[in-house]
């Protein structure tokens, strides 16, 4: 499939620029976008992926790729324009949030999952909240806008993602907190009980911890033991036991361990 290469810096200029140019950004902004401008992405289309991965995940070329539960997504591999799940609905578990907007949202097979995930650990003393699961194009443009306003853009996308290529937008991601909110979706909850059952039992109920301490050259971001991915139980065993991301696991990343 024909590839598309794209400047970093005119995506950056897409989702932040208005119409009177880059005046209004300050002095380190306008600096990042020289050295922006200097950096390409390659993305084999907007809805291609690696062959390997539709051998391992697929098995079907016809399907439609981004409704399937292992779909890789990443800063290489984008969901199409504004793509949407159509059968999203409202796990029944708490969230810190009380109103039931878009983020308390998943897709059905992974919202069943998420509670029987819930309630395996209450039942040992665990006590889980939802911090933030689906996100729509707009939000997540929203989302990333305002961290590279905060942080500057390199910063950013260490951590945050850019619209189209978030897995909360897949439906099938969430962030998770201990029930009183302590350490919602930052470092210190990788330090709670919270955190280390779900580094132990999170597979066994079809969740991977996403990205992975010491694997943001694979991933592209930072360790975050709070972000959940469902990819369906006996991937996220085999994936938790041989302790490999999911680009590895798809072969859109060599294995290197």
């Amino acid at each position: 499939m024909k590839k598309y290469i794209m400047t970093l810096a005119s995506i950056f200029s897409m989702l932040f620029l208005t119409e009177s140019g880059i005046d209004h950004l300050s002095y380190a902004e306008q600096k990042n976008m020289k050295q922006i401008n200097e950096l390409t992405i390659m993305n084999e289309g907007r809805n291609s992926f690696a062959v390997e991965y539709q051998k391992v995940m697929d098995g079907n070329p016809t399907a439609p790729r981004p409704n399937n539960v292992p779909v890789l997504v990443n800063k290489e591999y984008a969901l199409p324009d504004h793509y949407k799940p159509t059968d999203l609905i409202y796990p029944d578990v708490p969230f810190l949030a009380d109103e039931k907007d878009e983020k308390r949202m998943m897709r059905k097979e992974a919202a069943y999952a998420l509670e029987e995930l819930f309630q395996a650990a209450k039942k040992e003393g665990v006590n889980l909240a939802g911090v933030s699961a689906y996100r729509s194009y707009s939000t997540q443009k929203e989302i990333f806008t305002s961290n590279v306003e905060k942080d500057g853009f390199e910063i950013a996308s260490t951590y945050s993602a850019f619209p189209g290529t978030s897995e909360h937008e897949t439906g099938l991601a969430i962030d998770i907190s201990d029930s009183k909110g302590v350490c919602p979706a930052i470092d210190c909850f990788g330090d709670t009980k919270e955190s280390n059952w779900l580094a132990d039992h999170a597979h066994e109920h079809g969740f991977i911890v996403r990205y992975l301490e010491g694997k943001q050259d694979i991933t592209g971001y930072k360790y975050e033991p709070w972000h959940l991915r469902y990819v369906g139980t006996s991937i996220a065993t085999e994936m938790t036991n041989r302790g490999i991301t999911l680009e590895e696991y798809t072969n859109a990343m060599p294995v290197t361990n």
